[in-house]
């Protein structure tokens, strides 16, 4: 059987590649592989991702005064988990109709409660100025203490819904 793989450095955008909005460190069969209509839905959070990079280096990374500037005080939006295959999916305790099956959610490292919400109200901010709709803001914290921000926008009936949950 011939091995699929994918090209991890294809930008979906400016900072983003689809590398970083695949990986996982569960090693499936599937190869965590996604599909057009995935590579799609993932470059459709690429917009927010961008904007949330922009907005939270110029508000909280520069001095006051300071010019943004891409060459210094830029911190990145780290991705932790962004689409899953069914089989990734079952191994990181997903839910079975999640989001991340459809390349539609990511999950953002914080360092901390401050970070996911200052993140979420940026993400809102955005939605709000331009006009477009997200389907779940989530602040997530697990057993370990780990608080993480769960984002996601779908192609339509998205339903905004902003929550903190402990998983």
């Amino acid at each position: 059987m011939q091995e699929i793989s994918i090209n991890k450095q294809m930008k979906l955008s400016p900072h983003f590649t689809l590398g970083e909005l695949t990986k996982t460190k569960h090693q499936t069969a599937d190869g965590n592989i996604p599909s057009h209509a995935v590579i799609e839905n993932l470059k459709r959070l690429c917009p927010w991702l961008e904007e949330l990079r922009y907005s939270y280096n110029t508000l909280y990374c520069l001095t006051p005064g300071e010019d943004y500037d891409e060459s210094k005080n830029v911190e990145p939006i780290i991705i932790n988990s962004g689409y899953r295959s069914p089989a990734v999916n079952k191994l990181a305790g997903g839910a079975t109709n999640s989001n991340h099956l459809t390349g539609c959610a990511v999950d953002i490292r914080t360092y901390g409660m401050e970070q996911a919400m200052r993140y979420a109200v940026i993400l809102m901010d955005y939605a709000d100025d331009s006009n477009l709709d997200f389907d779940e803001i989530l602040i997530e914290k697990n057993s370990k203490g780990s608080i993480w921000l769960h984002f996601a926008v779908r192609p339509k009936d998205n339903r905004r819904k902003v929550e903190f949950l402990k998983v």
